[in-house]
């Protein structure tokens, strides 16, 4: 996690929460509620397990992402959402997602829209 000491505007901090590939996918990857460590690795495509482990545990320190443990072998840990800042942040990264939507297909990409059941 690198937070810096000085930022000119709140824009910035949030900035340096989500920024990156792969955090707007796994908070979307975390909209339905917990998920294993196996499963997202799963869900999306490409991302590798130590990079997935990094990107939830700045997640995590941030408080956009909770990680629980439960007892037992193997031990198993699952995430989710956090109830604030969280939630929050799934709505703007929601947004993005229309965004993107719109975007693809104005611009002749709607097979892959509906190959991802998107449309």
């Amino acid at each position: 996690m690198k937070i810096r000491n000085e930022y000119t505007c709140p824009l910035e901090i949030v900035h340096d929460m989500v920024k990156g590939k792969w955090k707007p996918i796994l908070i979307f990857q975390l909209r339905n509620g917990a998920v294993t460590l196996a499963n997202l690795e799963r869900q999306i495509q490409g991302i590798n397990q130590k990079m997935l482990i990094e990107q939830l545990k700045e997640l995590t320190e941030y408080g956009i992402v909770k990680r629980t443990e439960y007892e037992g072998y193997p031990l198993r840990v699952e995430y989710s959402i956090t109830p604030e800042r969280g939630k929050k942040m799934l709505d703007a990264v929601l947004i993005m997602q229309a965004i993107g939507i719109d975007y693809m297909k104005e611009n002749g990409m709607a097979d892959i829209l509906k190959c991802k059941g998107l449309i």
